[in-house]
């Protein structure tokens, strides 16, 4: 191999400004698939969770081979809630494509993404996706894109960066803003002739570092890693490293892999500046570096920025437990914790005082809801808290977590949009019209301002606002937030739901379940139209007595419940309520069941 073999590109962008659907564009002209393969839309998000949000959640590698060289790609996510894989792939790149859309340019996620990949140094490619829709501004989009770099801190070699335009859907780029149609091959060229090839040391001593960790059934333990010294071969033993704790006495490297398209291709050496995966170690861990035996030599520690949202998972102690859950008990629950934070270094699991309760801290509400869906769906059965924001202190003052956010609405909502986030101690930094329709308004806000605010911003819109944010600086306890102004309907029996008694308590509130569900005491049915909690009958059937009725009887006509996503259950409960989990199941429900005894506390606390 020659020097000039080896790309590594990291695609970063905004959600939904169209990073998958390029790859697929770019398999399709590299010929990495058969001309007669069925092939499903957005290739690379194989997780389930990942096609149902229409999201990038785990970050993916793929290699492409052009003109006899072979490019690495990493697909990173573009949520800013999943920006721990971000910062740790961002070590196997040597430079980044910056994918920005033509319509919304860039937005808070693009600033952090960005900002990570100047902080390692990397050289950055820009390509204006969607040039093809009729609202696309892309000369102001490129204005924006180079206002950004400014900001951010770009020396004068990152701030002369190449541009290209196209359209990912529709597998064309074009070096011209106005030329349509075509392939991906300025694309190629682009990336061929702009990003650097890898310093390659074949000689030194071996320096392999694990970015990136899954698992096999077959084979165990995976890690995906770069390889920045010397030579990976299959069958060495090599020592494990670590910067914080003693290395390894020696491991065994029994399985070597190399990405070529989609599939891991087996090989016998994996050389520097590439990328490489290895299988079988079961002690390897992500940030650890393989170094010779005689010379172990641990790279730095991979570091991401702190958590900000925490939250407790606890065991489900409802009258329902263990119903339908495969594993329900604390062994189970940590186990499975312990095993998403040792792939996911943006995760920390931390005891509580109690054995059946235990502390998540993640960067948002999306990143410690995917952990809870994938939980639920493997089996497991329990109950998680409001989430809470980290704070920390800074030069002796008690500082919080602010969030910049940005809002896209049409011009009419803007007025309440601004009045709502302002009430949740929003501070408004800018506003501009981005098209005849939409108005982009960005805000620094509390990150606890933020939670519950998306399902309020739609109401507020019509449906209509797209709420984007990401993590912008620590600063002083902005004050009190508004909490939810409605109190809940909770159930004062257990039983199934009936149509008679939900229809006779229908203007107390909306109902979160239908006739003929389960519920038991201290249960959250509904939402009630006033401030306080009001336990009610759901259960109550009409008494039948022998005396015939002036009339016949009126027949019931219920609204349908309103029913919630995990995210939304998540942001809506309070202090003294829980969200219990189940395969099946989402439920709202009081900490303490007890209906006296919640007043018993309620009378101590005054």
């Amino acid at each position: 191999m020659t020097e000039r073999d080896v790309r590594n590109l990291a695609i970063v962008a905004h959600v939904d400004h169209g990073k998958t659907t390029l790859v697929d564009s770019m398999f399709r002209f590299a010929g990495t698939f058969r001309s007669n393969q069925d092939v499903a839309e957005r290739v690379l998000d194989s997780d389930a969770q990942e096609r149902e949000r229409g999201i990038t959640i785990l970050a993916k590698n793929t290699a492409i081979d052009f003109r006899g060289v072979r490019i690495n790609i990493v697909d990173t996510p573009g949520h800013a809630d999943f920006g721990g894989q971000v910062e740790r792939t961002l070590l196997m790149a040597d430079a980044v494509l910056l994918l920005v859309d033509a319509h919304e340019g860039p937005m808070p996620q693009t600033r952090f993404v960005l900002k990570k990949a100047f902080e390692h140094g990397l050289r950055a490619l820009v390509m204006i996706n969607k040039v093809d829709r009729p609202d696309q501004r892309a000369h102001q989009v490129l204005d924006e894109v180079f206002d950004l770099f400014v900001e951010l801190g770009a020396h004068d070699e990152q701030l002369d960066f190449p541009v290209v335009y196209g359209s990912g859907r529709d597998g064309w780029v074009a070096t011209d803003p106005d030329e349509r149609g075509g392939d991906v091959k300025p694309l190629f060229e682009m990336i061929l002739r702009e990003v650097p090839a890898p310093p390659r040391d074949d000689a030194g001593p071996l320096q392999f570092q694990a970015a990136t960790l899954d698992h096999d059934d077959f084979v165990g333990r995976v890690g995906v890693g770069r390889v920045f010294r010397g030579v990976l071969r299959r069958g060495e033993r090599v020592a494990l490293c670590h910067p914080d704790r003693e290395s390894s006495p020696g491991v065994l490297v029994k399985t070597l892999y190399r990405y070529e398209g989609l599939a891991r291709t087996p090989v016998e050496e994996v050389r520097a500046g590439d990328i490489a995966v290895v299988a079988g170690i079961d002690e390897l861990s992500i940030g650890d570096t393989l170094s010779p035996l005689d010379a172990p030599d641990p790279r730095p520690a991979i570091r991401v920025d702190e958590p900000t949202i925490s939250m407790v998972f606890h065991v489900n102690d409802s009258p329902f437990s263990g119903r339908e859950g495969r594993y329900v008990t604390s062994r189970h629950i940590l186990a499975r914790l312990e095993r998403s934070a040792l792939r996911d270094v943006a995760l920390e699991v931390v005891p509580t005082g109690t054995a059946d309760a235990y502390e998540v801290k993640g960067r948002g509400v999306m990143h410690l809801g995917v952990l809870v869906e994938n939980m639920r769906r493997e089996g497991y059965e329990f109950a998680v808290g409001k989430p809470h924001v980290i704070t920390k202190e800074v030069d002796g003052v008690r500082c919080e977590p602010y969030e910049r956010a940005s809002v896209e609405v049409p011009p009419d909502a803007s007025g309440r949009i601004i009045d709502y986030l302002g009430r949740r101690r929003g501070e408004m930094l800018q506003m501009e019209p981005i098209g005849p329709n939409q108005t982009k308004i960005e805000f620094s806000i509390p990150a606890r301002g933020l939670i519950g605010a998306r399902t309020a911003l739609l109401t507020l819109s019509q449906g209509e606002a797209i709420l984007s944010h990401v993590f912008h600086e620590w600063r002083r306890d902005g004050g009190r937030i508004p909490r939810r102004t409605c109190g809940v309907l909770v159930a004062d029996r257990a039983g199934p739901t009936v149509p008679y008694a939900l229809a006779g308590l229908a203007d107390r509130g909306d109902f979160f379940v239908g006739p003929g569900e389960e519920v038991y005491s201290g249960m959250i049915v509904g939402e009630n139209n006033k401030d306080n909690d009001l336990p009610v009958n759901v259960c109550r059937t009409k008494k039948l007595t022998n005396m015939r009725a002036a009339g016949r009887d009126d027949n019931v006509n219920l609204a349908p419940p309103r029913l919630m996503s995990l995210e939304q259950a998540l942001e809506y409960i309070e202090e003294d309520e829980l969200l219990e989990v189940t395969p099946e199941s989402l439920r709202l429900r009081k900490r303490v069941l007890d209906a006296d005894q919640r007043k018993k506390m309620a009378r101590a606390s005054r």
